[in-house]
């Protein structure tokens, strides 16, 4: 009887794993193809000029060129003229810049595109290893090169020229337009979007959404699954870096002390390293993967259909790579570490700094409990190096803004999956979390595997199928989401 008993309940356990899987079916929107949207054929070059100006952000101030910034916006004007004789715009903190295209329907919310106008620098000693020069421009083998292209001047001119080609169909929006390009991004945004939010927050507006930079159309990056998938940014990770500080007499090498200050750092890095925070299945990657999985296999799709059962298991796997690991935890990452002067001597003061990217759900308050209870050595102070911040709130995936923002990516790209995300990096629209519940991370660029390494690496660069898509992408959100 028992035996019976217990093949009922394991034949009932298969019974309802399988029909779990074979309802989870697709949830992409259907929608037909547009194709007819036409691109000025000037845009590239357009986008190669832009790339010249080296709008670089220096984590030192002093190292600022004014005249980069000044000479793009001077070339913004000559290159979009409807834009800027139709448009309000207001220059902020000096180099950034807003732009405002009034709707003649007062009762809807505004909304709100941006992008940034600062690039990272070029790593010294790299400059040889880019086919062509970093600021350049050069289009050749039909791509775009330079600093910028895919981070994010293709964003600053893909917005630009839809908002002028649409300005050259003689239409005006219902719902207002803002137009925000930030000149500090690449070094947190503290006098750009910082200040452009709180100039929209002292006239009392609020969003109906923004749309950033965060994630992309990626190709073979996600481990089973074959087709391409739109990974929509609806939340961000906090942030928040730690110093450890240990002090000890120091002294001469010959003499060592049982525990020495680099030893007792190396020992408390090696225990957050460990015993890193908890990992769980928030909300955002259950619901990417509620997206994405029913386009799996058999097998994958039976898991992701029937995470009450196998949620560990496909913690576990997911922790296997850095770049699903971090969408599970608060990721633990040592950046720096720093004691002594002379080869035999025994530093009085070692310092290391470890860097938390905070799961939602996590707090800073929760990460420095953490880090102390972990190293549970009182010879190890920790204190916050600088001020973070906590994860954002998760936008709306069921908002009329969020459809509208998968709607468009299935109609400027028809094989590609959409499906929410969870930014791990920090980007400039966390400063608009207080005009907005919905804040969107996407910017329409086709990136494969090795393309993730150009960002910020060497021979940056977008196709010129791509960027004419993306200003496509653009033309049709604006009509989708304000006319």
């Amino acid at each position: 009887m028992y035996v019976l008993a217990v093949i009922a309940v394991v034949v009932l356990l298969i019974a309802v794993i399988l029909v779990r899987t074979l309802l989870f079916k697709s949830r992409q929107v259907e929608v037909d193809p547009v194709t007819d949207i036409p691109v000025n054929k000037e845009a590239a070059q357009h986008l190669g000029k832009a790339i010249q100006f080296e709008t670089v952000s220096h984590q030192d101030p002093a190292l600022f060129d004014k005249k980069e910034f000044l000479g793009l916006h001077d070339y913004l004007k000559k290159t979009f003229p409807r834009v800027h004789s139709e448009l309000m715009r207001e220059v902020v903190s000096e180099y950034s810049l807003l732009y405002t295209w009034k709707g003649t329907n007062p009762e809807l919310k505004p909304m709100l595109l941006m992008a940034h106008l600062d690039v990272v620098p070029v790593e010294p000693g790299t400059e040889k290893e880019w086919v062509h020069p970093p600021f350049s421009g050069e289009i050749a083998d039909k791509f775009i090169w330079g600093r910028g292209s895919m981070d994010i001047k293709c964003g600053v001119f893909g917005i630009l020229e839809a908002v002028e080609s649409l300005l050259n169909e003689g239409v005006t929006p219902a719902r207002t337009v803002y137009l925000a390009f930030g000149h500090d991004e690449e070094v947190g945004g503290p006098n750009g979007a910082s200040h452009i939010s709180a100039l929209l927050k002292s006239r009392n507006i609020t969003l109906e959404f923004v749309l950033d930079e965060g994630g992309s159309i990626t190709e073979g990056v996600i481990l089973g699954v074959k087709p391409p998938v739109a990974l929509v940014g609806v939340a961000e990770k906090g942030y928040v870096s730690l110093e450890l500080i240990v002090e000890t007499e120091g002294g001469h090498s010959s003499m060592p002390p049982r525990d020495t200050g680099i030893g007792i750092v190396s020992a408390a890095i090696r225990k957050l390293e460990k015993n890193q925070m908890p990992s769980r299945i928030e909300a955002v990657v259950r619901h990417m993967f509620e997206r994405i999985g029913p386009e799996m296999s058999f097998i994958r799709r039976m898991a992701f259909a029937n995470l009450w059962l196998f949620r560990g298991l496909v913690k576990q796997q997911l922790a296997q790579a850095p770049e699903t690991n971090s969408m599970i935890r608060t990721t633990t990452a040592p950046t720096l570490i720093e004691g002594g002067a002379k080869e035999n001597i025994l530093p009085r003061k070692v310092t290391a700094v470890v860097n938390f990217r905070i799961l939602p759900g996590d707090t800073i308050k929760a990460v420095i409990d953490h880090v102390r209870e972990t190293i549970n050595d009182t010879r190890v102070k920790t204190h916050t190096l600088k001020e973070g911040w906590e994860p954002s709130v998760v936008s709306d995936i069921k908002s009329s803004s969020f459809l509208a923002l998968e709607k468009t990516i299935r109609q400027i790209f028809p094989d590609t999956m959409v499906a929410p995300y969870l930014v791990s990096g920090a980007t400039d629209s966390r400063h608009y979390g207080v005009l907005t519940r919905n804040v969107f991370k996407f910017v329409p660029i086709v990136a494969k595997h090795e393309d993730l390494k150009r960002v910020h690496g060497v021979n940056e660069r977008i196709s010129l199928d791509n960027y004419e898509k993306g200003i496509q992408f653009y033309v049709q959100l604006l009509r989708n989401s304000a006319f």
